[in-house]
């Protein structure tokens, strides 16, 4: 096979197979086995593309082979049992084999257009915890392998493949629907959607450990993925808000590190590096969540608290008030120390570091943030400010000992020794 074709066929597959697999999952109502037929197809494409050369649209083709191997799979009578299982409350008894294939051939000739959502919400059920809904929507919707998984956490490829696993067998096992919850429940589990976006573009944002500060690929999937969901459920302004806080802080990324790839803190970075496409595209989201006159939920608090950086054309312009302001709002919602944490260094940038230092050392007792890097960095700064070098120093000291990425702990000494020379 040319290199070419072979990056041909990859760039089709990590564009379509979302929407084979989730098309896959309609039709035979189990993700495992879904992900499993759509394998199959990519196999056939390696095996017929380089010979037939590529079809004018790779990725319906890949959708019809697949749905073919799964009725082939069907008439074998290898799901026969499980589809009896699952319809048989639908239709009231179990059907002799041939009706049941006719009526799950039409289901494949279906035209249903939220296949992708129903799959998103699949992948990010709540039966499944934080992890395996971060390692399954990586595998199912950015079509990562594996091993690309396990490199982006930093994490042995078993332990990866382990989590995929047992998430896929455990929506077998709780019978988790294949579906778009309604009312209420929607809610709900839309905040775990979103949670687990965020959790991706936060891993790529700031690398909890590594070598390096960021990692863009991870940062670049969730993007998509919070496209993908903004254009699925357009009513949604939460939706919206996490694809403006995103772009937001995307826009700042190659402004982050300096040549030598250290970090650089927000006040100090060169503005004229920041991505006025993606804070554009920030903005608009931004506007269109606050347009669709809701109460603003959590993502679109914190975009507008990112967008009041992106506005400023330098940091002395930055206002902080309103920051702190709605800081204040966040807290009071989600009841959160690290949104707490972040609240008294907005204070202290528009009141002062002693007015930030006095919200920030209640936090000290908080068990949440025991091994929490951030708290003893922020604390070392406001001390520093004030010119308790010593104090700061040690403060710098102890955030250096927490993290587990390198580059942040560089940084940290690299402050704790400066504070020892004052």
């Amino acid at each position: 096979m040319s290199s070419e074709t072979h990056r041909a066929i990859h760039a089709v597959w990590s564009i379509e197979s979302a929407r084979v697999i989730a098309t896959l999952s309609r039709i035979v109502r189990d993700v495992g086995l879904a992900e499993e037929l759509a394998q199959d197809a990519l196999l056939a494409a390696l095996e017929q593309w380089p010979e037939q050369g590529i079809p004018d649209n790779p990725a319906a083709w890949l959708t019809a082979t697949a749905k073919h191997r799964a009725l082939n799979t069907l008439r074998r009578g290898k799901m026969l049992q499980r589809k009896h299982e699952d319809l048989g409350y639908e239709l009231g008894a179990l059907q002799e084999p041939e009706r049941l294939i006719a009526q799950l051939e039409a289901a494949m000739d279906d035209e249903v257009g939220d296949d992708l959502l129903r799959l998103i919400f699949t992948s990010c059920h709540p039966v499944l915890g934080t992890e395996a809904r971060v390692a399954l929507t990586l595998r199912l919707l950015g079509g990562l392998t594996t091993d690309e998984i396990a490199r982006a956490f930093l994490v042995p490829e078993p332990t990866i493949a382990q989590r995929i696993v047992r998430a896929k067998r455990t929506l077998a096992e709780k019978q988790v629907p294949y579906e778009v919850p309604r009312g209420e429940e929607l809610s709900a589990r839309l905040a775990s959607v979103l949670e687990v976006v965020y959790l991706v573009f936060n891993e790529g944002y700031s690398a909890s450990a590594g070598d390096d500060c960021m990692r863009p690929a991870l940062m670049d999937e969730a993007l998509r993925l919070g496209r993908v969901l903004a254009g699925l459920a357009p009513e949604e302004p939460e939706v919206h808000g996490l694809v403006a806080l995103m772009e937001l802080n995307a826009s700042r990324a190659s402004a982050r590190t300096n040549a030598a790839g250290e970090p650089v803190l927000l006040l100090d970075q060169d503005r004229g590096r920041w991505d006025q496409l993606s804070i554009r595209r920030g903005l608009a989201a931004l506007s269109h969540a606050e347009g669709l006159g809701q109460p603003p939920g959590p993502y679109v608090l914190q975009a507008a608290i990112t967008a009041c950086h992106a506005r400023a054309r330098t940091p002395e312009q930055t206002d902080f008030q309103r920051i702190a302001a709605l800081y204040g709002e966040l807290s009071a919602m989600l009841r959160s120390p690290v949104v707490e944490l972040n609240r008294a260094v907005a204070v202290a940038m528009a009141d002062g570091p002693a007015a930030g230092l006095a919200l920030l050392e209640p936090l000290l007792a908080e068990p949440a943030l025991r091994s929490y890097h951030l708290l003893p960095s922020a604390r070392a700064e406001l001390l520093e400010r004030l010119g308790r070098f010593s104090e700061a120093r040690d403060e710098f000291e102890r955030a250096a000992g927490m993290t587990q990425n390198v580059r942040q702990r560089e940084r940290l000494l690299a402050r704790s020794r400066a504070c020892g020379a004052s």
